[in-house]
């Protein structure tokens, strides 16, 4: 088996810039191998009018306010930033943090904050993922110390280097999104890790369709770690887990039944969350990346490390 590693997903959205750090600074104490924030401007549970922090100044906040955790966005949207200014902010970060940054970037997919702040959303999902495909290979060339230079397609640079280059030797690329056809020819091409949702039986699919891509490019699929992600709440029994659960979507602005047919809610105890991670470790997704919604739900936080991970580790 593949080494079993935790990362804490913070909800930004609902939340206080103290509370959100505060949380942060818990996670990297007990052990998780990463935190990570969303990045989106308006929020995305329920009403879309809450308080949310922005996601690379969060992260620079993470940075100076964490010492062992990697870090980085779950996935920076690619549509909000010309990419070689993302490459630029991840190397500050990564400098800021010791060498533990990890750039994440997505095609995005909330057109509401796009028209609110102006951004191009495109004409659909199929020339944002072009753009973020196009957008993926300028900044793996930058981070690996080389010179780009585009005068084809969404992207124009010239002579663009960066400098400082990260302090990690192979700053990682995450990418998330399953689009059989676009996103993991992405992943195969580019990405260092990849984050996905789905039951068990979905993401060996959609494995396999991404060793499909990886033996046309040339690329060894082993090199790229598999994450899955999902929203945990544990607590003794699982009717106590849900109304953990009713609280927190209460504090968050969203009614129930707007989740109800929502699969990557896992609630219930330690024992039951065990369970359902070991189903995903047997067809190779040994990273969970565990969403955390605000105000950021202690008695998880450490039962997932100090209870679920052993539990799932000697399974």
């Amino acid at each position: 088996m593949s080494e079993l590693k935790f990362g804490a997903v913070l909800w930004s959205q609902a939340t206080s810039w103290n509370g959100f750090l505060s949380a942060a600074a818990e996670a990297d104490a007990l052990g998780y191998d990463s935190i990570w924030t969303w990045d989106h401007l308006y929020a995305i549970f329920g009403e879309p009018d809450q308080p949310i922090v922005e996601g690379y100044t969060a992260l620079a906040g993470l940075a100076m306010g964490t010492r062992h955790a990697d870090i980085g966005l779950l996935v920076g949207a690619n549509t909000f930033r010309n990419p070689g200014l993302v490459a630029k902010s991840v190397v500050s970060i990564d400098h800021m943090s010791q060498g533990r940054a990890i750039l994440g970037l997505g095609g995005a997919w909330f057109e509401l904050e796009h028209t609110a702040f102006g951004i191009d959303f495109g004409s659909g999902f199929g020339e944002r993922l072009d753009w973020m495909d196009g957008a993926t290979a300028a900044i793996r060339s930058l981070l690996d110390g080389e010179s780009v230079t585009s005068d084809a397609g969404r992207y124009h640079f010239q002579d663009l280097k960066l400098n400082p280059t990260p302090l990690r030797e192979h700053l990682p690329i995450m990418i998330g999104g399953s689009g059989e056809k676009k996103t993991l020819r992405t992943v195969a091409k580019y990405a260092d890790q990849w984050n996905a949702f789905g039951s068990p039986e979905t993401l060996a699919h959609k494995d396999d369709v991404l060793r499909s891509h990886c033996d046309d490019v040339g690329r060894n699929p082993e090199d790229i770690e598999r994450t899955v992600g999902a929203k945990i709440l544990i607590r003794d029994s699982e009717a106590a887990a849900v109304r953990l659960l009713e609280d927190l979507m209460e504090h968050n602005k969203t009614p129930m039944d707007r989740i109800a047919e929502d699969e990557t809610f896992w609630i219930g105890t330690a024992e039951q969350i065990a369970e359902r991670m070991v189903a995903y470790r047997q067809v190779g997704f040994h990273t969970f990346l565990v969403e955390m919604p605000s105000p950021y739900d202690r008695e998880t936080m450490h039962a997932l490390i100090e209870v679920v991970k052993p539990a799932v580790a000697s399974a």
